[in-house]
């Protein structure tokens, strides 16, 4: 009988959840947040996954070349990497004391012309960098659009730090007021993000706690960074929680591939929310 509620409230649930808000979503998800040392024996395990429901694994694995930021800002390593029907998962090494960043990011160009009155895309990994090399002389209706996507969680040893914050300028980016690895329920956390280096004004933002399995409200904030690129958030719920920050659509855009012309950037962290 509990079994068969359970079930019940999960799919009341489902049906309440907008098609949007139930779309795939992209997540890492570390072994803990927090180190309290480091050396040989001390690790972080990281699962990286796309699902429906937060940090459960019943969709596909995230398949992405994962970078690792080292407190001192040099590049690390990832050890062990492995991928399953469900999950990827891989290990750092925490071979220092700060914050570490594990991040993918990426940035390319989807499109279309048109040869010899035959319409063709532009192949795989076309980027702004050698766009001119994948459009063939002699193209003619060419139509283009930009995308900038990262995915980034952070692991602090001892003190938090700040060396790996250091903007790229490229996409959108987080320089935290409050340190991620510094979060309490009953303390307002404010984020400021980036576009291209500048302060993102008017950015959505989606705040999602894990869990979701175990409650029947999704819990979800829609949230919009201020003129100066800050968010101020409240946090509803201790754990792991998913934040998702995005260009917004142009006006009458449907979901699917950006329009040609336009620029859609958005940016995917995992960050754990500690009980008082």
């Amino acid at each position: 009988m509990k079994l068969r509620n359970t079930l019940i409230a999960a799919a009341a649930i489902a049906i309440a959840i907008p098609a949007t808000v139930q779309a795939h979503r992209q997540w890492m998800l570390p072994s803990m947040t927090v180190v309290s040392g480091e050396g040989e024996d001390v690790w972080v395990t990281v699962d990286a996954a796309v699902s429906n429901d937060l940090f459960y694994f019943e969709h596909q694995p995230l398949r992405a070349d994962v970078s690792v930021l080292l407190p001192d800002g040099s590049p690390g390593e990832v050890k062990n990497k492995a991928q399953g029907r469900y999950r990827t998962t891989f290990d750092v090494q925490i071979s220092q004391r700060g914050t570490y960043k594990i991040c993918y990011a990426t940035d390319g160009v989807i499109g279309s012309y048109k040869l010899n009155g035959e319409e063709k895309r532009l192949p795989r990994g076309t980027t702004t960098a050698n766009l001119a090399q994948a459009i063939p002389a002699g193209a003619t209706d060419v139509r283009t659009s930009e995308s900038s996507n990262r995915n980034e969680i952070f692991v602090t040893a001892g003190e938090p730090s700040n060396t790996v914050f250091k903007p790229t300028g490229k996409g959108i980016e987080l320089v935290p007021v409050t340190h991620p690895n510094d979060l309490v329920m009953g303390e307002d956390a404010t984020l400021q993000f980036l576009l291209d280096g500048k302060p993102a004004a008017g950015l959505p933002v989606t705040v999602i706690p894990g869990g979701i399995r175990y409650r029947d409200q999704l819990r979800q904030q829609d949230l919009k960074t201020g003129a100066d690129g800050k968010v101020t958030i409240k946090w509803s719920d201790p754990g792991m929680t998913w934040i998702n920050v995005t260009t917004p659509r142009p006006a009458g855009e449907t979901e699917g591939p950006p329009a040609p012309g336009t620029r859609r950037a958005s940016y995917v962290t995992t960050v754990e929310v500690m009980a008082p």
